[in-house]
């Protein structure tokens, strides 16, 4: 068979068990390539006289555009065209700096055709990181939109500079593009474990890592995360994420293009949950999925007052707390499945379609993986860090740390992928986060997971979002003390500490107990992450004395 034929022959057995676990995780068989190249074996394969809409683009002002699938491989190829022309070869490192604009996907179809190494970046880097990811990713060309284009004036390099939406001075205008007319023809096959994706981790806990995955990790390994989300030819399908991350490859590319999904996509330039509600039911979305703090500001809308045609939920990046789910499900009456996977990896454990959901569990083993929890030994274990079995071949693995050899050795050690996430399991094979090694402490000899305290804290109507993290403490070592951003009208006062104190109170045991409690705007990677290592530090640092004027202590609070 053809490498075509074998992916479309993957694909096609998990679409058929989309509802049929047991089947799906037994008998899938991930193709077996030395080549492939996912644009043109697979994309340009299922665009042929496919006259289904490929993307949907929506703007704030109203303004759509709608691509077919054979208009993007055809306009695709001449783009690819046009960056040979600009002088992209195969194996070059091609950083992207653009927003969610049809050009962002033109451009990644085209980069794969030529077997460039793309480089995908956050519209909101500047300055030192833009020149971190130039050197360290040995970058050659730079895309970028045009407004930002003044960001690169003062990085030395002689890459060639693309300019996406405008001219600017000192760059190529892409507009040229549509003057190319020649076919494009390969130089070559793409050997299957060739270079593809070059992503800069967010650095929750230290400087991005450079994660490299190839033509095969992410192009099929992201068939696991289609099964996941349950996408379906003709669904439409919008995952709420910014350009430069891992994610937005994950929903926006990858998973539902693998399906013949359409990838729909709102611009707006502040979140309003009464428009995303209103779009969603306007434009019929079926399937959408959403990070934590998107789902956290959606439920403080009228929920049941929107009649969505959505079939399919699913959050990620981050664990979702109960009750956001709950109230989901109160309004719609469809369930928002959890799942788990990292810039590393494609998704490697989830809720699939049709399947019993556990309250608080992010599902079980998906395709393609198999997991195992590992001790601080790395013997096996009811409650340890999730780690991926080697010895299963598992497709959607990167190829490992760009310029980091022992780092890569580190997490590959002892026949397993690392991920530095801990889990619990029970029984029946489903997962149970507890949380980042780093984040996990003790507290008079208990262990704390700080998502367990934090999903009870958010419970309550006034807190948008909460941190735990453990403060100094000279009886027990340390204590869990919680950073609290209130809801938008809702203003910091010892009456609102006194409430979180007896509400979170009554919903804990009596060692996993808030005891501090400050209220604050909390530390964000620019990926939206929450950064608890930043908060441990600043705790740390005072050794458990006194606060800020806005920090209240539960001993300040006789019961």
């Amino acid at each position: 068979m053809t490498p075509t034929q074998r992916f479309v022959q993957a694909r096609d057995f998990l679409q058929q068990h989309r509802l049929d676990y047991d089947t799906a995780v037994r008998d899938y068989q991930p193709p077996q390539l030395s080549t492939f190249n996912w644009a043109l074996d697979f994309f340009d394969h299922q665009a042929r006289d496919n006259h289904g809409i490929a993307l949907w683009v929506v703007d704030e002002d109203g303004t759509e555009h709608k691509i077919t699938f054979a208009d993007m491989a055809a306009r695709s190829s001449q783009v690819a065209e046009y960056l040979r022309n600009c002088g992209v070869r195969r194996g070059d490192r091609v950083l992207l700096m653009l927003p969610n604009r049809v050009e962002l996907w033109e451009v990644m179809l085209a980069g794969i055709k030529l077997g460039a190494v793309l480089v995908p970046t956050t519209m909101l880097l500047s300055g030192d990181d833009l020149a971190d990811r130039i050197a360290r990713g040995a970058v050659r060309h730079v895309i970028a939109q045009a407004s930002e284009t003044h960001k690169f004036a003062a990085l030395p390099g002689s890459y060639t500079r693309i300019a996406v939406g405008g001219p600017s001075e000192g760059w190529h205008d892409y507009a040229a593009s549509h003057a190319v007319v020649s076919v494009f023809v390969p130089e070559g096959e793409t050997l299957a474990t060739d270079p593809l994706l070059l992503y800069f981790t967010s650095g929750t806990t230290a400087r991005p890592k450079l994660v490299l995955h190839t033509h095969q990790s992410y192009p099929v390994g992201h068939l696991s995360t289609m099964y996941w989300i349950g996408l379906q030819a003709g669904d439409i399908h919008w995952n709420i994420s910014s350009p430069g991350w891992a994610k937005h490859a994950w929903s926006c590319f990858f998973a539902p293009w693998n399906a013949g999904a359409t990838v729909f996509v709102y611009n707006y330039e502040r979140f309003a949950g009464a428009a995303v509600l209103n779009v969603i039911e306007r434009c019929g979305v079926t399937s959408l999925c959403a990070p934590p703090t998107v789902w956290r500001m959606l439920i403080k809308e009228d929920l049941a007052a929107c009649k969505p045609a959505l079939r399919e939920l699913v959050g990620a990046g981050e664990p979702l707390n109960p009750e956001v789910i709950e109230q989901v499900e109160r309004a719609w009456g469809i369930r928002i499945r959890d799942g788990f996977g990292q810039s590393e990896t494609t998704c490697q454990i989830g809720n699939s379609p049709g399947q019993r959901l556990k309250p608080g569990s992010m599902g079980r083993a998906l395709p393609g993986y198999r997991i195992a929890l590992l001790d601080i030994d790395d013997a096996p274990a009811t409650e340890g860090e999730i780690a991926v079995v080697l010895a299963a071949h598992p497709v959607g693995l990167m190829a490992g740390y760009e310029g980091d050899a022992d780092k890569t050795r580190d997490v590959m050690r002892a026949g397993h992928y690392h991920t530095g996430d801990t889990a619990a399991i029970d029984s029946d094979g489903y997962y149970f986060y507890v949380g980042r090694n780093d984040d996990v402490f003790k507290s008079a000899d208990y262990r704390i997971s700080p998502f367990e305290l934090e999903s009870v804290l958010i419970e309550h109507e006034s807190v948008l979002e909460a941190a735990i993290v453990p403060s100094p403490d000279p009886l027990r070592l340390s204590v869990p003390k919680a950073f609290v951003t209130l809801r938008a009208g809702v203003a910091p006062s010892r009456e609102m500490a006194a409430a979180l104190f007896a509400f979170s109170r009554a919903r804990l045991a009596p060692y996993q107990r808030i005891r501090r409690i400050t209220f604050r705007e909390l530390p964000k990677t620019i990926s939206g992450k929450i950064r608890r290592v930043e908060l441990r530090r600043e705790e740390a640092g005072r050794g458990g004395g006194a606060g800020d004027a806005l920090e209240y202590r539960e001993e300040d609070f006789p019961v």
